[in-house]
């Protein structure tokens, strides 16, 4: 196993039980300790955790993946979403993009459409997230919109004031949103209360909204709301979705669709 796929190993682990102990992940990922120990001391430089003594702890409460550490998780399951979510979108939309790793895969089923291949535009994208603003720019058809705002390290999402700017005086056909939570009494969330403002700049500007989350995020809650559950016509979510929590959704007036 590589270093960059351990280190992804050890911080999903992380996130799940928020406490590592040193023997237990190296039994897990079947290496020895001392390469588990000098994997926590390099994340531990960079921040990501904090280092205990055999061990090491999340930081904190409300802890965070970077984008770049969440792209292996549930990954067959986005990406069925994000071809359904594209299959949404019709020829000539304006379509505004939320950052995040399920976005960023509707982004790449979008710029792999045969009927997204030609036009002017085919689409125009508006997305706040770098990452997808870079892959889609090398598509001609696409008209790329990308706002104003400082990037945050961790999504590669540019939040804050300047974004208003471009976001004011905007129309959108439909916002796709990337969420760190979505429940059904608490709408949707993300954990980063500047991005959380962003995307709920999107949503008001689109005619119609859509949330592609992961099974994993439904019923939860995060730090800061985005928009209440009514403010979404369209989830889109993967197989594994407790029913009953997928009922809800439908009773709430949502349609509901499992990719």
């Amino acid at each position: 196993m590589s270093r960059d796929a351990r280190w992804k190993a050890l911080l999903e682990l992380l996130v799940e039980r928020g406490r590592l102990d040193v023997e237990e992940a190296a039994a897990e990922l079947e290496v020895s300790a001392a390469t588990i120990r000098r994997d926590l001391d390099g994340l531990a430089e960079q921040q990501m955790l904090v280092r205990t003594r055999g061990g090491a702890v999340v930081h904190g409460v409300s802890y965070e993946l970077p984008l770049r550490y969440k792209t292996a998780r549930h990954a067959s399951e986005k990406q069925r979403i994000a071809r359904a979510v594209a299959e949404l979108i019709a020829p000539g939309e304006a379509v505004g993009l939320t950052g995040g790793t399920t976005t960023t895969e509707v982004a790449r089923a979008l710029a792999v459409r045969g009927d997204l291949a030609t036009g002017s535009p085919a689409l125009t994208v508006v997305t706040n997230a770098l990452n997808i603003a870079n892959e889609l720019a090398v598509r001609p058809q696409f008209k790329i919109v990308v706002t104003g705002g400082v990037a945050r390290a961790q999504s590669y999402e540019l939040v804050g004031p300047l974004a208003d700017g471009v976001l004011g005086r905007i129309t959108l056909d439909v916002a796709v949103l990337g969420v760190g939570a979505f429940d059904v009494a608490h709408g949707a969330a993300a954990h980063d209360e500047a991005e959380a403002a962003v995307n709920r700049m999107l949503c008001e500007r689109a005619e119609r909204v859509v949330v592609a989350a992961d099974s994993s995020k439904l019923g939860r809650r995060a730090f800061a709301g985005i928009c209440a559950t009514a403010a979404v016509g369209t989830l889109v979510t993967d197989t594994t979705a407790d029913p009953g929590t997928v009922r809800r959704f439908e009773e709430a007036g949502l349609r509901v669709i499992v990719a």
